[in-house]
């Protein structure tokens, strides 16, 4: 069976569980680049001629190439998918990526906003008309719940509950989030600014939207983040972004106490192996902090 029939169904099958368009698009790419290497050096085109030795060369040649960790690691989990559905599917015997280990890399440090930007980001929304207020309850959306930016995207009132958020996440997945008192009181704000702006028109579902009552894209909002933390000063090994905003979410929950099972619940991981990476970049002298706090001697 050509490796190309397999991924053509593997796709279609990847649509059916309702993964979002990125995810299938990376899939698709980097299972793409597999296929090419196994064609242009291996002379293979169909999966009965595939071996766990080819796709370890591959992933080797990458990693000569100057590849990073992550990146290696991302094709081997495309891989990984794709041959445990063409196994699961009979198309193979064995799971042909079974014994292929992920790389070990260095630690990661994940570099987030202080307490002081943060405040800085806020208060940089000043204004009382639509767009600045829009701006400044997104911006608080993804400091309060820690939403990811196509989450954000998609939210729509619907969603928005009296002290709760309900997200679709990755996968169709759902999860609740609580929502702060500060929170609310801008979103109930802000909705009445927006039917108010956009009265008498017919409009998508989405909560935030362009001027024009257009959906607005991620690289949009992006550029609004990035034009906020240019003109608050914000530290130049900082990356400005919605993602960056999740990290900060997420350290400050734990360091303000928060247990990293129901951190990992409220980030919608699917394994907390990957909320332990937020840990990472809580400096030594906040965790000796918080372990004062905490001393089982002093809390006898």
């Amino acid at each position: 069976m050509l490796l190309t029939t397999i991924c053509d169904e593997f796709i279609f099958n990847c649509q059916c569980r309702k993964l979002s368009d990125k995810t299938i698009k990376n899939y698709s790419r980097q299972i793409g680049y597999l296929f090419k290497f196994l064609e242009d050096e291996k002379d293979v085109t169909e999966i009965e001629d595939v071996t766990p030795q080819y796709i370890k060369q591959f992933l080797m040649k990458m990693r000569q190439n100057g590849r990073k960790v992550n990146y290696f690691n991302d094709l081997l989990k495309a891989f990984k998918v794709y041959f445990r559905y063409a196994y699961e599917e009979g198309y193979t015997a064995s799971l042909l990526t079974e014994k292929i280990k992920n790389a070990k890399g260095d630690r990661v440090i994940i570099r987030t906003f202080s307490e002081q930007e943060i405040r800085q980001f806020i208060n940089h929304f000043s204004g009382n008309d639509y767009l600045t207020i829009r701006n400044k309850v997104m911006l608080m959306l993804f400091i309060d719940t820690g939403i990811r930016l196509n989450e954000l995207v998609e939210l729509t009132e619907e969603q928005i509950k009296h002290d709760y958020i309900i997200i679709k996440g990755k996968g169709a997945k759902e999860r609740v989030v609580p929502k702060s008192p500060l929170l609310s009181k801008w979103l109930i704000k802000y909705l009445a600014v927006y039917k108010s702006y956009f009265q008498y028109r017919v409009l998508p579902p989405n909560v935030f939207l362009s001027k024009n009552g257009q959906l607005l894209s991620s690289s949009a909002i992006d550029k609004i983040l990035k034009k906020a933390g240019a003109e608050c000063d914000v530290s130049t090994d900082v990356r400005i972004s919605a993602h960056t905003f999740r990290h900060t979410y997420a350290q400050i929950q734990l360091k303000n106490g928060l247990d990293i099972y129901s951190l990992s619940r409220l980030l919608g991981h699917e394994n907390i192996s990957i909320t332990q990476t937020y840990l990472n970049g809580i400096r030594d002298i906040e965790v000796l902090e918080q372990a004062r706090k905490t001393s089982p001697l002093m809390n006898l």
